[in-house]
């Protein structure tokens, strides 16, 4: 009897913590789409509508991520939700070449030095971006401006991403791409900054001892990893350390953490800075396992942490150093390590 009431407790707040969201994909003239893709975005959390453009959803927990539905030949949409009970009617528009409006200019760089850049750039250059490939790079354009020394990259479709070594297959929507370098130049050294933001939706392809394990390396000491230990206060020699300049500092005295049960809110407190720009809130140096060296600037006073580490201002905290150098050849989903 005991055994049968843990199970029935066990089975109840599973449902208690279970989200669903459901509705329907249709086009302009209310025509269901069969086997459109519904997915939260930079996670593994997807599906697709049936026959009558029908689906319906389920997830641990409200995360911060939006919902992604997209369908070939027609424009992605992006959802954010707000409210789970309500069944969504989603209408995708046929999509138009947005390239048509990009006037791509003739320049001194050739596109094999281009598709370099943006590989490097994008993916990365570590040893497991380097074995992430992109089948359809020729559904990228790129756009150099010479006066202001500033790379841009464009695709009109999805970049489909074949990752063998975490054994992914990722779909990203392109949103914007941009490299500044300090003079004319199409090499990585001479890059000042770089930029990429998008939506991505995870596929696993291969999961083996060898992905597992270069899984997990990835994600020691990622952004991801980061942001989880932020807001469970975890912070250890043999995870992050904290340091205010060259000082090792207790984070308790920067980070104020409320537990809000689906999101966790952070408040960051704000520094006195000489020569600051306006946005400026603080600003911290990472160590990871006693080698891996970081910096993070905040530019909010505060900010919202899902259960999968996702956060809702991703924009306004700023990278450098180790955890800049993890780009998407190395990323994981959101939902890596959690059910």
């Amino acid at each position: 009897m005991k055994k049968a009431l843990l199970i029935f407790l066990i089975f109840s707040t599973s449902i208690a913590l279970s989200q669903v969201v459901k509705g329907r994909i249709l086009d302009v003239n209310k025509q269901p789409l069969p086997g459109a893709n519904i997915y939260f975005d930079g996670t593994t959390i997807a599906t697709i509508s049936d026959e009558n453009g029908y689906f319906s959803l389920s997830y641990g927990s409200k995360l911060n991520s939006l919902l992604a539905v997209s369908f070939i030949g027609y424009q992605t949409q992006f959802i954010k939700l707000t409210n789970q009970d309500k069944e969504l009617i989603i209408i995708l528009k046929e999509a138009t070449n947005i390239l048509n409006e990009v006037v791509i200019t003739k320049d001194r760089f050739t596109r094999k030095q281009k598709l370099q850049l943006f590989r490097e750039q994008f993916l990365g250059k570590t040893t497991v971006a380097k074995k992430a490939s992109i089948e359809n790079e020729e559904d990228l354009y790129f756009e150099y401006d010479e006066v202001k020394n500033v790379f841009k990259a464009y695709s009109d479709k999805p970049l489909i991403i074949n990752n063998l070594a975490l054994g992914y297959k990722v779909t990203y929507e392109l949103v914007s791409f941009e490299v500044h370098f300090y003079k004319t130049s199409i090499s990585s050294s001479d890059v000042v900054r770089s930029y990429y933001s998008g939506l991505s939706r995870f596929e696993e392809t291969i999961s083996n001892e060898k992905t597992i394990k270069q899984r997990n390396k990835c994600y020691q000491g990622s952004q991801l990893h980061f942001f989880r230990n932020l807001v469970n206060n975890v912070w250890n020699k043999e995870n992050f350390l904290l340091f205010k300049g060259s000082y090792q500092d207790n984070p308790n005295d920067y980070f104020t953490i409320t537990d809000l049960g689906e999101s966790k809110k952070v408040q960051v407190t704000k520094q006195k800075k000489e020569l600051a720009l306006s946005k400026f809130v603080a600003e911290f140096n990472l160590l990871f396992d006693k080698k891996q060296q970081s910096k993070i600037i905040f530019e909010t006073e505060t900010f919202y942490v899902d259960k999968f580490g996702n956060n809702s201002n991703i924009e306004n905290i700023i990278f450098s150093g180790h955890i800049a150098e993890q780009k998407v050849g190395e990323m994981l989903p959101m939902n890596y390590g959690i059910e």
